[in-house]
């Protein structure tokens, strides 16, 4: 994984009506207003960092090989929560999964195994996956 810092502000056009992914519709080419994608991406910037994905343990929840991830160190990590976790020195991107005093990490391909925190395990949590952005 290849770390990247928030960028600045970016206005973009934001059209006013919605795209049709089913019929095509008539074009509508008013512009509604303009959009910084941090505004609804980044919920805390001082806690928040982008992160590229390299593999495919997690293809099952639409995370791809390639795609950025955009992690927020301001949420609480819990069960359930899609994390950057870092286990005795690797980084890895895993749903995590507390149960009493065990803890997983799951992976979301079922090629891969799920990974039990055992004790000697060193693991940190660098933060929770808040979006995913993927490029065609």
């Amino acid at each position: 994984m290849t770390f990247t810092t928030a960028p600045s502000v970016l206005p973009l056009s934001l059209y006013g009506s919605r795209i049709a992914a089913g019929f095509p519709s008539p074009a509508d080419d008013d512009i509604e207003a303009t959009i910084d994608l941090n505004t609804h991406l980044v919920s805390h910037p001082a806690a928040t960092f982008f992160v590229r994905v390299r593999g495919d343990s997690m293809t099952g929840v639409g995370i791809h090989d390639g795609d950025l991830l955009v992690v927020d160190r301001a949420l609480e990590a819990k069960s359930g929560s899609i994390v950057v976790a870092v286990i005795d020195g690797e980084l890895t991107v895993k749903r995590l999964n507390i149960a009493g005093d065990r803890v997983w990490l799951l992976p979301e391909n079922p090629a891969y195994p799920p990974l039990e925190i055992r004790d000697g395990m060193a693991l940190h949590l660098w933060g929770v996956v808040a979006h995913a952005v993927r490029s065609f």
